[in-house]
């Protein structure tokens, strides 16, 4: 499974939305307070761009000797429609600077100089060092995650039904008493993990696949075994 550490810089480095919460500042729209990019830098710190007349860069510009603190804020929702649909949120916590000269007109750079880092996921809640979230790196698959569920759940909707056969006896006996319907909750370099539906309610499951993938070829045929020992 993907450390901790990982999943929070998958978090980071993903689509997700973000809010930089500084304690003491109440924006008044949520857009202020909202980074337009966010990257990881080598030493494990967070470059945040935010719109330069915003509260939190006003609020780094003017505190003294780098004593602001902030904690950022991620929610990952499922790219799908399914039943509980946020997956996870993680927080980065630590003190709060401007970087000038690194955005364009209008923007202004903050770092986030990484302290302590959590994540509560379908995993788990874990705690992260800022030495392990430096080391970590994001899943390969991040950056096509949300269109590849999409694309599962629009186009192999048949071939996601049939994992029920891979369940076991006892739940296999479940799937055919009540058609649950499957929907493609989440992907990683790991394996896949569905949201089975039924009208009791619902049940995750997760199939790892042989082998951890480095890319969408890789993953493509992973999807062909898994399908196949899922139609046998």
């Amino acid at each position: 499974m993907p450390s901790a550490a990982e999943r929070t810089r998958t978090l980071v480095q993903s689509t997700c939305s973000a809010a930089l919460l500084v304690p003491g500042l109440n924006a008044p729209g949520s857009d202020q307070l909202m980074p337009l990019t966010r990257n990881v830098g080598p030493d494990g710190d967070l470059f945040l761009e935010l719109p330069a007349d915003s509260q939190a860069v006003r609020a780094a510009t003017h505190a003294e000797d780098g004593e602001l603190t902030a904690v950022l804020e991620i929610t990952d929702v499922a790219p799908v429609s399914v039943p509980h649909r946020i997956r996870g949120r993680a927080w980065v916590s630590g003190r709060l600077t401007t970087v000038p000269g690194m955005s364009g007109p209008g923007r202004m750079t903050l770092r986030l100089e990484t302290g302590e880092a959590y994540v509560d996921d379908l995993w788990g809640a874990e705690e992260v060092e800022p030495d392990e979230f430096r080391d970590a790196a994001p899943d390969p698959l991040v950056g096509h995650e949300a269109e590849l569920l999409q694309h599962l759940h629009a186009a192999h909707g048949e071939q996601l039904d049939t994992l029920c056969g891979l369940l076991g006896e006892r739940a296999a006996r479940r799937c055919a008493a009540h058609r649950p319907s499957v929907v493609p909750l989440a992907l990683d370099r790991y394996g896949l993990r569905v949201r089975f539906r039924e009208d009791g309610g619902c049940f995750d499951a997760r199939f790892e696949f042989p082998e951890p993938v480095r890319d969408i070829g890789e993953l493509r045929h992973a999807m062909h075994t898994l399908f196949e020992a899922a139609a046998h």
